[in-house]
């Protein structure tokens, strides 16, 4: 058994050892890995398409120009089947202010007298001293005020453009859509994730379509790497805050 102190030390080695494990010293964050993506897989599901050159073959068994098959010059190459993609456009400039005033008072008076009750309060006013009478037993009145202010006030302003991939199409047609996209700069992450349902006649002839358009919008914009970790509390101050009760 070693003493106190060097206890201490070692649960205190131990404590920096774990902390170490737990983050990424002197290297940028990793990418997600891909192999096993939500969009990949749909991709690997979707029906194969017909040859190009089958494709362009026109209702004669001719190349024409004027068929409207998929891959030709006139046909529609918006996203409609599983495993095809399409742009998001995400422009947020949402603002928005509220406020709301109360003011409420009310004022409020009981008088309660027994003038005569079987000669009752003549007996009671002759051992009442001089000037005090149970005309008026009880005199209540009372008053009350209330007021009250709030306001809100929110500016966002968010811009941004992500590739998405169909991973499904349901029974009525409409297509689930899910799509990440990761950018790294130095040790910073940012990482961006959309998903929700859309209809194919929203999809405009770019192939794109934008967020407001999109049912059930998942749309989450984030980061990971050291400023993120700096902006963070850290762990024992987290831990203080959790069982503090002040």
């Amino acid at each position: 058994m070693g003493s106190p102190m060097l206890r201490a030390s070692g649960w205190i080695t131990a404590l920096f050892l774990v902390a170490a494990c737990t983050q990424d010293f002197a290297r940028p964050p990793g990418f997600s890995p891909a192999a096993q993506d939500t969009e990949r897989q749909a991709m690997l599901r979707a029906a194969p398409l017909p040859a190009i050159a089958t494709a362009r073959l026109g209702p004669s068994g001719n190349a024409s120009l004027w068929t409207g098959a998929r891959g030709s010059l006139l046909g529609d190459r918006r996203a409609m089947q599983q495993g095809d993609i399409l742009t998001v456009v995400i422009e947020i400039d949402d603002r928005a202010e509220i406020s709301n005033s109360t003011d409420r008072s009310r004022s409020a008076s009981q008088q309660l007298g027994m003038p005569q009750l079987f000669g009752l309060p003549q007996r009671i006013d002759e051992r009442l001293p001089d000037g005090a009478s149970s005309a008026a037993l009880v005199d209540l009145s009372g008053q009350s005020r209330a007021s009250g202010d709030g306001s809100v006030s929110r500016n966002e302003r968010l811009t941004l453009r992500v590739a998405v991939t169909v991973t499904d199409v349901l029974p009525n047609g409409v297509l689930a859509i899910t799509g990440q996209q990761e950018v790294r700069v130095n040790f910073e992450l940012r990482e961006l994730l959309v998903s929700g349902y859309v209809r194919p006649e929203d999809i405009s002839r770019q192939n794109e379509i934008t967020y407001d358009k999109i049912a059930s919008a998942r749309i989450s914009y984030g980061g990971r790497g050291q400023i993120s970790q700096v902006q963070q509390p850290r762990y024992g101050q987290q831990a203080l805050e959790a069982i503090l009760p002040f």
